[in-house]
């Protein structure tokens, strides 16, 4: 708007001096004489002026009648293309001004005049694989989808322009939501151009989304073979490709394939935790013991997650809490300083209600790893041991408002989910989900097992009542307590249900003054 202004002033204001440059010329006194042929003109200075630019004009008009009469020269002489160059070389000049206007305007953000210049290059020129190419790409920056359109169609009609058609009209189809036609259109664009990074990418995500994971492996072997995806990374991929396909075979019944593609999957990807999870429980039903205990402390060493926890638990399903605790120190001895070791074996020490050793385990995690699971662990722990009600609600209130710990989230959108998935549900990325801690107040879900609650709330739910009454502000005098408040009778702490946490059957023993058995 501002340019096409400026440009109408600068017209004005030339014809304002052409104006005053004539009427100045006509104001001067005085002559000019030319002496020509001894023949002497006397001229005044407009006129000298005006003589001046009509000899300009009859040079130009000479040059180009010279030029068109050497061009029909050799038309007679027998060259037949001599007439047809010289007409294209001035059409070809006029078209490459309004090409260069055109890439100008356009590197400008003036889409609109971008559009009308590559037109009329496209006039010109007749270079469809240059000038539609620029419509289209104007047209986009215009908000002219349906010119853009028509232009992408154009270029696929055209066997050197065909992959960048199709590409515009799939990108074009994305932003629609048209991802049926886009998938369609991803697929012909990969025949084209197997080794085209972008179209790679978009069809891997396109096909992840609709579970087409045979699709998917070949993409990927594709990005593999075009050196676009480091080995690693490969493997990594093609074992999130080799889980997910397991979960489909096993809704659909097939647990022999799905057995194969779960082994291959923890194959590829050892530290990849759903994957080691279902391995380790194939080799359990398989009797094969001593192979998913070793399967599950690889993967703990990358990332100890409590569903690995509840896979090596699962491994002896009936032991007692004593014989669990036993069996789970070498499991503990992978990554011994993380949180989720201290935590988990704090879990193991209240299953078999040793609350001392619970908070031995557990350590200072309250306080250097402050999170919904830890303070929670904290309140059981003075609860077995029989401390006041205000104590207990003094952790739970803590865990209220505390970080919910480490969380499958997505690194490309940051959405939490409660489960792995091999694609977010928000933003449809692939194999984008990682487990680690969010922020406080972020959505999500606890980590801290079932089995906990009854040595909570216990057999009458009062403290998670009065904890929810701390959590609304009604009680002010009930803030949470220091815990090393003293000590009073234990109050009677329930029984554990069986689970997934590491919990087991208690061993039989008498049962001590001051606390229940669970």
């Amino acid at each position: 708007m501002l340019w096409s202004l400026f440009k109408i002033l600068l017209f004005v204001a030339l014809i304002v001096a052409l104006a005053f440059g004539v009427q100045w010329l006509l104001s001067v006194s005085g002559e000019v004489l030319v002496t020509f042929n001894n023949q002497e003109y006397v001229l005044p200075p407009l006129m000298v002026v005006v003589c001046a630019l009509a000899l300009m004009l009859a040079l130009w008009v000479l040059f180009k009648l010279a030029g068109l009469l050497i061009a029909t020269l050799r038309f007679v002489n027998g060259d037949d293309t001599a007439l047809g160059s010289y007409f294209d070389r001035n059409r070809e000049r006029k078209g490459y001004d309004a090409l260069s206007d055109s890439l100008i305007a356009l590197a400008s953000g003036e889409a609109r005049e971008a559009a009308a210049k590559a037109q009329k290059a496209e006039r010109y020129l007749q270079r469809p694989e240059v000038t539609t190419l620029l419509v289209a790409q104007a047209s986009e920056a215009a908000g002219e989808r349906d010119r853009a359109r028509e232009a992408w169609k154009e270029l696929v009609t055209h066997d050197r322009t065909r992959f960048v058609g199709i590409r515009g009209l799939m990108l074009q189809k994305l932003e629609e939501g048209d991802t049926d036609t886009a998938m369609k259109l991803a697929e012909k664009a990969f025949a084209l151009k197997p080794r085209h990074v972008e179209t790679q990418d978009t069809l891997l995500r396109l096909q992840a989304r609709d579970e087409n994971w045979d699709g998917a492996r070949r993409v990927l072997t594709a990005k593999l073979k075009a050196g676009a995806l480091p080995k690693d990374v490969y493997k990594r991929r093609e074992a999130v490709l080799s889980l997910a396909d397991a979960r489909d075979q096993l809704a659909h019944g097939d647990v022999a394939k799905a057995r194969a593609e779960i082994l291959e999957a923890n194959r590829l990807s050892p530290e990849l935790v759903p994957a080691a999870v279902l391995a380790a429980r194939a080799h359990t039903e398989a009797g094969e013991r001593r192979r998913a205990a070793k399967v599950l402390r690889i993967a703990r060493a990358k990332t100890p997650h409590p569903d690995l926890a509840a896979a090596f638990a699962d491994i002896e399903p009936g032991e007692t809490p004593t014989a669990r605790i036993k069996r789970f120190q070498p499991f503990l001895k992978v990554a011994p300083d993380a949180p989720e070791t201290r935590m988990l074996d704090a879990e193991l020490h209240l299953a078999a209600e040793d609350f001392p050793g619970a908070r031995r385990a557990l350590g200072q995690t309250w306080e250097t790893h402050p999170t919904t699971r830890s303070l929670s662990l904290m309140a059981a722990i003075e609860r077995g041991e029989g401390a006041s009600e205000a104590v207990v609600r003094g952790w739970l209130a803590k865990a209220l408002t505390a970080s919910r710990g480490p969380q499958w989230v997505c690194d490309n959108c940051g959405t939490v989910h409660a489960d792995w998935l091999p694609v977010c549900t928000h933003c449809e990325a692939f194999d984008s989900l990682e487990w680690r801690e969010v922020g406080t107040g972020v959505s999500g879900t606890a980590t801290l097992s079932s089995e906990m609650l009854p040595l909570l709330i216990g057999p009458s739910g009062e403290a998670a009542s009065e904890a929810r009454v701390g959590q609304h502000g009604t009680r002010d005098a009930d803030a949470p307590v220091d815990a090393t408040a003293p000590r009073h009778d234990a109050e009677p702490v329930e029984t554990l249900s069986a689970g997934s946490s590491p919990s087991a059957p208690r061993d039989e023993a008498p049962t001590t003054s001051g606390t229940s058995r669970m």
